[in-house]
Order: structure tokens, then C-alpha cells, then sequence
């Protein structure tokens, strides 16, 4: 018996101790994976930001669309925001369609963030009359915030969330918006209109990012309100008069669709000129200060070598080199002399730049350049057509009821860089066309026929904007739009000189393009 029990003991023991330490390793393993589960869910669990949007992998920047009040912790921005998802929340569901505004909502630089407020405020304020002052059109507007990223690398989670949005109640019916004419932004619009997304631009002005370049519409859908690079280098052209063998080109190198597209119009002005073209080369990301003011320094001394009849500057750049430009010409060797530089829209950015040297325009140079539109342009209506004050009016009187419910409070507001004005003709036009295309007893119009409506935006079913008339050729480019030039002055503002026109002239009351 004894000799059993021993046995048997040691049987036991032999399997028990072996049995506890499985058990003790099943244990540690099920708490190990559910600690590892548990901190996977957390870590995504914290990848959302708000409704719609949320950190993609190996970024802290919040993208995608939101549909709330949600302001993506930009303090400027809120109070717009509020305004927009007020607004939104007062629609009866099945009442509205969606439309998108595309901006980087995350921008960090002051110029970008301030753009990216008044293109807000611009939208909402078309809503805003599209849902109270259309004697009752329908359907009513919904407005969403989407948001690629800063620079706009994230372009392909937010068309993939507004392709989602087409669908179901969001019921998605344009984007418009986009703003700045860059490689991402360009990618952006290619694909929203490839998968049928009607697009309207508020400032892309690059003849890349239009249709009709030599006879193509590569963005099928898309539609524009700014007129492009060319037409603007033309407007200029007429306005300033610029004589070859007078001027001398800066240029970025390589540059974006903005800058190139700008290059190339104003080196078909000045061709023949006896001077080389100067190119400098900023940082990747425009909106930063990088090494170049270096290279400004050395070009202001080449500008000095010129002949003395020699006195206008065209230069074909983003804000922040134009910033950085004007203030080493404020200090160049020959004071003396007066240079004029002329460039695009993009100096708008700088009424608001605190690192510009005021003092360099006090200094025998005038900073001139096409602006997308300007609160005194219509100011007196003259015998010109192309647009009038009444039209102006009425965003002034929408702006004026701004600072207050039920229409506002809306941020702090200039109309001085354009961006407000421009926005709010954008999504007038995207309102336009979502209206017309919606047949008669439908509450919805059809995705594919809103992008359709484009080629009949003219003459007497023309967009009468606050910048002008929004007269659209065939391939969704407005025709002939006004084109105000802008002197910035040493006090920092955009002080309006006059209107000059692509075509040299204004257009014809009928407003019809040439074939």
C-alpha cells in the first residue's frame, strides 16, 4: 500500500506542478493580450478627433470631414464655425443636399489660417442667403468643413470621406473651395472629378488646374470663379502697359502649378527682353522663411545693374518669398530710381504679414498686382458691365447683419485680400448649380447632372457675383471676368486703383464667349 501511495503521490506531483505553471503562462498570456488589445483599441480610440475626422497613421493632424461644430483647435475659427452648425442643425432632414469646402483647416501659418477664415465666412454667408434669401428655392444647403491637411497631404483620406458622403442622407452634391493651386490640391481636384464630384474653385488661378488647355477638360465637373494665370498676366498687361526691354522676371525654381503657370504668362509679356529671368528656390513648403532671403540680397544688386530705363519687376512667387523680396529691395544699393513690381494675387497675403518692412515702400517702389477681387471695385457702376455695386451690396448687407445672431457672430472680418468675396461667389455658383440641376418635383438633384450646368452658366443665367459676373465658357472657366489691380501701401492695405479686363475691355451686357 505504501509502495502505491508513493506512487501515486508522485504521479500527481509530477503533472501538478507542470499543470500550474500552463495554467499561470494561459493567464499571462490572456493578460497580455488583453492589455495589448486594450491599448490598441485606446491608441485607436484616439485617432478620432470629431465626427468624420481623425489622425491618420504617422500624423497628429486632425483630416476628413467634419459635420459638426467641431473647429480643429484653431481659436480663430470658431466662432464661424458655430455659426455654420447652427445653421446646418435648423435643416429639416431630407430638406438639403451637402456641399464641401475644401481648405487646409490644420494650417499653422498665420497667412494660410487668415485666408482659410474669410473663405469661411465667404461660404457660410452664401449659405446662409441660399436658405433664407431665395424666396424658398430648394433644396436647402448644407455645409461641411473638409480637410486634407496643411499642406494638403492627406487629400486622399478626404476624397475617399466625401465619396462616402455622395451616398445615403449626407447626400453630397459639390465641393468647392480648394483655395491654393498646388501639386496636392491638383491631385484633389483630379480625383474628386473622376469619381463624378462637381468642384468649384474660389482662388486656383493655374492654367493647369483648368479645363480647355489646348482643347482638353482633364477635370471634368470642375468649374472656376478666379480667372487663370494667363488672364490675369493679360489684365495686367493692359493696365500697365510693360515694355520688354524695360522689365526684368523672378521666378521660382522649380515651383508649383501656381508660380510655374504665372512664369510662363509673364515671360510671353516681356519676350524679348534683354535681361536673363532670375530664379530663386524656396523651401518645399512655400509658407516657410527657408535660405532664400539670401538670395533676394543678391538679386537686388542685379536689379541695380540694369539699365537706367529699366523699371518693372515681374515676379512669379508665393507670399512669403514676395515678402521676403520686397524687403531686400528696400534695401537695395539704388534707391534712386523707381522700380514697379508687378505680380499676382498671391500678395494679397501680405496686408496682414507683419514681417513685411513697410518702410521698403516708401523707398521708390510700388508693389501692384491682380487681386480676385476688392470691397471698392464696384464702388461706382460708370457705363461698365462685367458687374455692378448692386451686387456688391448685397455681401456688404449680409456682412453688415454678421456680428450678430441669427446670422452670426462670424470672427473678426476684412474683405481688404478678396478671399470672403470670392468664397461667398464660389458657393453662390455651386448653389446655382445644384438648383438648376434638380428637376422639377424632386427634392434632389442627381450627382452626375449638377457638374453638367457649367456651360450654361452665361448671358441671362449668368452669376451675378460680388466680384463680378461669373460667365462661364463651355469648359467651366469664366469668360472675360473683371480683374482688379491693387497697390499695397506702406500702411499695410490694399488700396484699389482700377479694373482692367482680360480682354482689354469689358464684356458685352449679353455676357456670351466667343466661339
Amino acid at each position: 500500500m505504501a509502495g502505491r501511495s508513493g506512487w501515486v503521490w508522485l504521479r500527481e506531483d509530477v503533472w501538478e506542478i507542470p499543470l500550474r505553471r500552463y495554467l499561470a503562462l494561459l493567464v499571462t498570456a490572456a493578460l497580455l493580450a488583453g492589455t495589448w488589445f486594450g491599448v490598441g483599441a485606446l491608441a485607436r480610440e484616439d485617432r478620432g478627433c470629431a465626427p468624420g475626422v481623425e489622425r491618420p497613421e504617422g500624423s497628429d493632424e486632425c483630416v476628413g470631414v467634419s459635420t459638426t461644430a467641431y473647429y480643429f483647435d484653431r481659436p480663430e475659427l470658431r466662432e464661424v464655425v458655430a455659426a455654420i452648425d447652427r445653421e446646418n442643425r435648423s435643416l429639416k432632414p431630407g430638406s438639403y443636399v451637402t456641399v464641401a469646402l475644401l481648405e487646409p483647416f490644420t494650417a499653422s501659418d498665420p497667412d494660410n489660417l487668415g485666408d482659410v477664415l474669410h473663405e469661411m465666412q465667404g461660404a457660410y454667408l452664401a449659405q446662409y442667403r441660399a436658405n433664407h434669401a431665395s424666396n424658398g428655392q430648394s433644396p436647402a444647403i448644407r455645409l461641411v468643413l473638409a480637410n486634407p491637411g496643411a499642406t494638403g497631404r492627406h487629400w486622399e483620406h478626404t476624397v475617399d470621406r466625401l465619396e462616402r458622403m455622395t451616398l445615403g442622407a449626407d447626400r453630397l452634391r459639390a465641393v468647392t473651395g480648394v483655395g491654393l493651386s498646388t501639386d496636392n490640391n491638383k491631385r484633389a481636384v483630379q480625383e474628386l472629378t473622376r469619381r463624378g464630384i462637381p468642384v468649384i474653385g474660389t482662388s486656383i488661378t493655374a492654367d493647369d488646374l483648368a479645363n480647355g488647355q489646348d482643347g482638353k477638360d482633364p477635370f471634368p465637373g470642375l468649374a472656376r470663379v478666379s480667372p487663370t494665370n494667363t488672364d490675369q498676366a493679360r489684365a495686367l498687361a493692359s493696365f500697365a502697359r510693360v515694355k520688354a526691354g524695360r522689365a526684368l522676371l523672378v521666378y521660382d525654381k522649380p515651383g508649383d502649378p501656381y508660380t510655374r503657370t504665372l512664369q510662363k504668362s509673364f515671360a510671353r509679356l516681356i519676350e524679348g527682353s534683354p535681361y536673363e529671368p532670375q530664379p530663386f528656390t524656396p523651401p518645399a513648403d512655400r509658407s516657410q522663411e527657408g535660405t532664400t532671403a539670401n538670395t533676394f540680397r543678391q538679386i537686388t544688386h542685379l536689379v541695380c545693374d540694369t539699365a537706367p530705363e529699366t523699371d518693372t519687376i515681374l515676379f512669379a512667387g508665393r507670399h512669403t518669398q514676395l515678402r521676403q523680396f520686397i524687403n531686400a529691395l528696400g534695401g537695395r544699393g539704388c534707391q534712386d530710381r523707381r522700380f514697379t513690381l508687378l505680380t499676382g494675387d498671391e500678395a494679397s497675403y501680405l496686408t496682414g504679414d507683419k514681417d513685411l518692412d513697410r518702410t521698403a515702400l516708401t523707398r521708390n517702389l510700388s508693389v501692384r498686382y491682380t487681386s480676385l477681387a476688392h470691397p471698392d471695385a464696384w464702388a461706382e457702376d460708370g457705363a461698365r458691365t462685367g458687374g455692378s455695386a448692386a451686387d456688391a451690396r448685397e455681401l456688404a448687407d449680409l456682412l453688415a447683419s454678421a456680428g450678430r445672431r441669427p446670422v452670426g457672430p462670424v470672427g473678426e472680418v476684412s474683405l481688404q485680400d478678396g478671399q470672403t468675396i470670392i468664397a461667398y461667389d464660389a458657393m453662390r455658383l455651386a448653389v446655382h448649380g445644384i438648383r438648376e440641376a434638380t428637376p422639377e418635383g424632386r427634392a434632389v438633384p442627381p450627382l452626375a447632372d449638377v457638374g453638367l450646368q457649367w456651360p450654361q452658366v452665361k448671358g441671362s443665367l449668368r452669376v451675378n457675383g460680388a466680384s463680378g459676373w461669373i460667365c462661364l465658357d463651355v469648359h467651366g472657366n469664366p469668360y472675360d471676368k473683371a480683374v482688379p489691380i491693387v497697390e499695397l501701401t506702406s500702411e499695410g492695405r490694399a488700396r484699389f486703383v482700377r479694373i482692367a479686363w482680360p480682354e482689354t475691355r469689358p464684356p458685352g451686357k449679353e455676357c456670351l464667349p466667343p466661339s
